[in-house]
């Protein structure tokens, strides 16, 4: 797997100081309240566990599996929910964990979906935002880092389900994904 990566990123210590920093300023935002963490599995689960040992405030976790389809690797923003919540989200803090928001389409739908389940609010927290693919309008609350358009792996993210087990953030050499 190392021999397939083009550059780290990311080093594991990089990514968990940003993570401290994030737990930091969502403790303090959320001072007072409980959060129900939602993260969109399955590329979130390695960052959410981290995310959640470094926020002070009650949390609670819960996935949603989503699929959205079309052609090629590009989203269509058509969204399947394949694995919904486990507990009703009315009137609760809600703060979605994503590993990575490139064109925004499939979270756009999933914020759509949630918000009408009447939550208390919504936020949303991403380790990797890819700024220039955006092609919904999304807020995100909470950003460990900005990356370029490159195909990246590693700390949750895959490439065919491979590559999550890696400690830190790399680029994807082209050759592992195009041969």
């Amino acid at each position: 797997m190392e021999n397939d990566i083009k550059t780290v990123l990311f080093t594991a210590e990089d990514l968990e100081q940003r993570i401290q920093q994030l737990g930091r300023q969502i403790s303090q935002d959320y001072a007072g309240k409980e959060i129900i963490m939602i993260g969109v599995l399955r590329g979130a689960v390695i960052f959410m566990a981290d995310l959640a040992r470094a926020i002070k405030v009650p949390v609670t976790l819960d996935f949603m599996a989503v699929s959205s389809y079309g052609s090629g690797t590009e989203s269509s923003g058509v969204v399947r929910i394949l694995k919904d919540l486990n507990e009703d989200v009315a009137d609760k803090h809600l703060l979605i964990v994503e590993d990575i928001i490139d064109s925004g389409l499939t979270l756009k739908y999933l914020w759509n979906n949630l918000k009408s389940r009447r939550p208390a609010s919504i936020r949303i927290c991403t380790l990797l935002n890819k700024p220039e693919r955006r092609k919904a309008d999304v807020k995100v609350d909470y950003n460990g880092f900005d990356i370029p358009d490159e195909f990246v792996v590693g700390y949750g993210l895959d490439f065919a389900e491979k590559y999550r087990n890696l400690p830190y953030i790399g680029i994807l050499k082209p050759e592992a994904y195009t041969s």
